[in-house]
């Protein structure tokens, strides 16, 4: 047996219940670490975020159909810098997660399949993540010093 895995055998059984010995995957040593796979995993932990932020997006306007005094709370929370941190969290997992899944649709027409295309793409895809984060979470900063104003004057 070759000491680096490739002869790895597994023993199991067919579907008679006989014995037999197949090879084992290939361990992840194996393959050279990609940008893609990298952002493989982080397209599915930012839809797992994406979720839990809309589920606290949906929390946020139950506060807001129960009255002033949820609302309040739930807004003192939002406005707190863990929350305001959330948020930003939640924009940016919600918004690589749609620049990935774009990306997937145009691998599902069959384009861009090519390694040098895929890593060139995955560059893109951060740098899209990172303008349009940008862009949305500046917004929201300024209209956040523009209703503080409103409020002191």
């Amino acid at each position: 047996m070759a000491s680096d895995g490739r002869e790895a055998l597994y023993q199991g059984d067919n579907s008679a219940g006989q014995s037999i010995r197949r090879p084992m995957s290939p361990h992840l040593g194996i393959y050279r670490f990609r940008l893609s796979m990298v952002l493989s995993i982080t397209n599915r932990m930012a839809g797992v975020f994406s979720a839990l932020g809309t589920g606290l997006a949906v929390a946020w306007l139950g506060a807001l159909a129960q009255g002033p005094k949820p609302f309040a709370r739930a807004q003192k929370m939002a406005g707190h810098p863990l929350g305001q941190l959330v948020f930003a969290g939640w924009s940016v997992a919600t918004l690589y997660h749609l620049v990935a899944s774009v990306r997937h649709l145009i691998w599902d027409s069959g384009a861009r399949f090519g390694k040098r295309e895929i890593d060139a793409d995955g560059v893109r895809a951060l740098g899209a993540t990172s303008a349009l984060a940008g862009g949305l979470l500046g917004a929201f900063a300024i209209l956040a010093r523009r209703h503080r104003k409103g409020q002191t004057s």
